[in-house]
């Protein structure tokens, strides 16, 4: 599939929950591939919403992954809303509208900070005979459980331009989350 500037295969791995996971690979050199585990966002990579930084990550780490010669995307699907889904995170989004962070709005929803589960990417990676990444992603947890599964893991931090719409959620993802700091000109 012809993407940006490159050609990527693109391939399909069952799921225990019932949707298929999809991995992209771009693999021109043979070296430790750049990885993106990119949980899957509506708003930010389908609309385009303002309201997160997921849709510049995709587009970051696609650019970061053709530009090093070798990568892979893999796109975790049921992964909506740090695992909500998307009708809970449109109801997390009127919480924040009226003043809750990302954090407070989803425990206010009565769902914990981030029930993600990264073993299916995992498992893919292992299915894919990967035994060393470079882990694109701003997420600690994420790293240490490709870490925590034998996986040598290095991080590569992503930064994106934040805007007035996701501001106040790139600095509780720093502040609460432990993300390290995702934003451009000078981490504002």
């Amino acid at each position: 599939m012809q993407l940006r500037d490159a050609e990527w295969d693109l391939a399909t791995y069952p799921s225990l929950k019932h949707r298929e996971q999809v991995v992209m690979r771009f693999c021109s050199e043979d070296k430790v591939p750049m990885v993106r585990i990119h949980s899957e966002c509506f708003t930010g990579d389908v609309v385009h919403s303002q309201r997160c930084d997921c849709g510049q990550q995709l587009d970051a780490s696609i650019a970061a992954i053709e530009a090093y010669g070798c990568g892979y995307i893999i796109y975790i699907r049921d992964h909506e809303g740090r695992g909500i889904g998307l009708t809970e995170k449109l109801k997390a989004y009127i919480l924040q509208n009226e003043g809750l962070d990302t954090v407070d709005a989803n425990l206010k929803l009565g769902h914990v900070v981030d029930s993600r589960d990264w073993s299916e990417a995992i498992a893919i990676l292992k299915n894919l005979g990967v035994s060393a990444i470079k882990l694109l992603t701003n997420n600690p947890e994420k790293v240490k459980a490709v870490a925590d599964s034998g996986i040598a893991c290095e991080q590569l931090s992503l930064s994106v331009e934040p805007n007035e719409f996701n501001k106040k959620y790139l600095a509780t993802k720093a502040e609460r989350l432990g993300h390290t700091a995702s934003q451009q000109s000078g981490g504002k």
